[in-house]
């Protein structure tokens, strides 16, 4: 017999969240292995001993990590999933009759009390750090690599320096952008500027954002979100959130491992690294902490294949001095402080005489350029064939994995929020949502038998 849908209504009902959640649900794992409860105490002191007590930061948290979780980006959304799914009210600790936060919560959180705190830094590093507690983070092979994130603003809001004080007078996020710049630098040279303050346009809608491309994406107004990760557990063991500059990834490669070190004793052996990552100078500074950098190096000596390389020339310490491929010497001339170089010259009277000269010169004499940083450089190629370096090679590929899971799965192409404070923000809780679930994959693997 064919049965009939009866909705009836029952006057009591007895209803216990718990009963709901399945035993071997995401957030349940979370709730059993992560104490989210620390973060009460460090917000604490930005709350008044008095008046009617607010909603616990703790819940708003907990209901943000849902949105990074599942990918939901509108918080309007969020709220009205995590009131409608029981497995998100009981993670939030809301019970079945207590109503949700309003939207404007966040915003009014935002621009705060989580502004004035290190509110998601310490969640994210709290994660990392029971990540490395457990023996999941090893730390002796890092790579480090960054992506290009679109910046909530229309590549029509874009206006020139000379527009921005009219442009100000109906966007509030500008004046604020001039107040911070006038306040960063009272008296403005080209010496000491906002490093937001491009020679170009400004976007009037998010001043921080930067015009830029990156592997044949379209130019658009962007950031870059930096990962530092551990090879071997693909734990993301820093973020660092930059304007879309190429300068800024290594400014944050350096950034990030300084903090890896300080903040969890954490004493990397190498460090794998596109291209983009193989400046001399960076090299030299990752050498000086005996870290390998198994890098790339930046080559522009054979940027002519007309001439001889500087590979062709020999040089002589006792005499700082180079010799090229016929024996005649290049003399020591002086130092570019500003773009870092040794030059070195040859006389023209041996370049004049010389049977290779179209070989090597279309001028009177061949002159040569060396980076401060050589001896770094020369010490990163000598890299470059080793085993180590092909296995960094590999391993650095994972750091895409984790930007293809960002973008996809956390639904992260396009920042929400607008200025650079609040888009650190979405970077670090993205990655903590990322570092959980592999913190929870983890715990949830049964640990080998003993032989």
């Amino acid at each position: 017999m064919m049965g009939s849908r009866l909705q009836t209504t029952a006057m009591f009902q007895y209803f216990c969240l718990d009963d709901w959640v399945p035993a071997d649900h995401l957030l349940r794992a979370i709730d059993r292995h992560i104490d989210l409860r620390p973060i009460r105490e460090q917000l604490r002191p930005l709350y008044s001993e008095i008046g009617r007590p607010s909603i616990d930061p703790e819940i708003l948290l907990r209901i943000l990590l849902i949105g990074y979780l599942y990918g939901i980006t509108s918080e309007r959304r969020l709220l009205d999933e995590v009131g409608m799914n029981l497995a998100y009210r009981w993670f939030t600790g809301l019970g079945f009759d207590q109503s949700m936060p309003d939207h404007s919560t966040f915003s009014k959180n935002r621009h705060g009390r989580f502004r004035d705190s290190s509110v998601f830094r310490d969640l994210f590093e709290t994660i990392v750090q029971q990540c490395v507690n457990v023996g999941l983070v090893q730390g002796e092979r890092l790579s480090v690599d960054g992506t290009v994130i679109a910046a909530d603003a229309s590549s029509k809001s874009r206006v020139s320096r000379e527009q921005l004080p009219e442009a100000a007078k109906v966007s509030r996020t500008l004046r604020e952008y001039l107040v911070e710049v006038e306040t960063a630098n009272p008296t403005p040279s080209s010496e000491n500027q906002s490093p937001s303050a491009d020679s170009g346009k400004i976007s009037s809608s998010d001043p921080d954002a930067t015009w830029a491309t990156k592997g044949g994406v379209p130019a658009q107004l962007s950031y870059y979100d930096n990962y530092l990760i551990d090879n071997e557990s693909n734990i993301i063991l820093d973020v660092e959130a930059t304007p879309a500059r190429f300068s800024q990834e290594v400014a944050a490669a350096r950034t990030m491992v300084e903090r890896v070190e300080a903040t969890f004793a954490i004493e990397p052996q190498s460090l794998g690294a596109d291209k983009a990552y193989g400046s001399g100078e960076f090299l030299a500074w990752l050498l000086n902490r005996d870290i390998a950098p198994h890098i790339r190096v930046i080559d522009r000596t054979r940027q002519n294949a007309e001439f001889f390389t500087r590979d062709d020339f020999v040089f002589e310490p006792e005499i700082n001095a180079y010799r090229c491929p016929t024996g005649k010497l290049l003399t020591y001339r002086g130092i570019g402080r500003a773009s870092r170089v040794y030059t070195y010259n040859a006389s023209p009277k041996d370049c004049a005489a010389c049977p290779l000269k179209s070989l090597c010169t279309a001028g009177r004499g061949r002159r040569l350029v060396v980076n401060f940083d050589e001896p770094a450089r020369q010490r990163t190629k000598e890299l470059c064939g080793t085993e180590a370096y092909w296995r960094s090679w590999r391993e650095r590929k994972k750091v895409e994995v984790l930007f293809a899971e960002l973008k996809t799965v956390i639904k992260l192409r396009r920042f929400r929020l607008r200025r650079l404070w609040n888009v650190a923000e979405q970077t670090l809780m993205a990655a903590t949502a990322q570092n959980i679930r592999r913190l929870i994959r983890f715990f949830a693997t049964p640990a080998p038998e003993p032989a």
